[in-house]
């Protein structure tokens, strides 16, 4: 196991800024971490999806389904990363540095900290609402297009 301390402000802004290559998961759990590995490739299916849209127009279905995997993703690790940051430090620091103390340096909230918590709460709400937007938005009109199909 792992011995080095590890930074509760480092894990949030690695969450909320690498967290679609799963940094936060990597930085706390090492590169053995399947989670950490599954996270760059569900953005990576999201980014295929954005592209599918540049390439074949807002009616390919395939991006109907991709592109909310992406903003489902930059929203999930934005919460993570607001939770990281809001983690009480006894609790930080027994989770993820068993060998400190309970009041450690690493675990301890500071502005940084906050500065993390408040952008991830921005980004991944614009994130989440978008993604939830979209998605509805895709399948409200796939269903007028077909209810025209039918009554013709």
């Amino acid at each position: 196991m792992n011995t080095r301390t590890k930074n509760k402000t480092g894990a949030a802004w690695l969450a909320f800024i690498g967290g679609q290559l799963g940094l936060h998961r990597f930085y706390l759990y090492g590169w053995g971490d399947l989670w950490g590995w599954v996270h760059p490739l569900v953005a990576a299916l999201g980014w295929w999806g954005m592209d599918r849209v540049r390439m074949y127009g807002q009616d390919d279905q395939t991006a109907w389904v991709l592109i909310p995997m992406l903003g489902f993703t930059i929203a999930g690790t934005a919460l993570t990363g607001i939770y990281y940051g809001l983690m009480a430090p006894e609790k930080w620091n027994a989770q993820h540095n068993p060998a400190a103390s309970p009041q450690a340096a690493a675990g301890k909230t500071n502005w940084l900290t906050m500065a993390a918590v408040v952008l991830a709460l921005l980004f991944g709400t614009v994130a989440l609402m978008s993604s939830i937007v979209f998605s509805f938005q895709r399948y409200f009109e796939y269903q007028v297009a077909e209810a025209r199909k039918i009554s013709q």
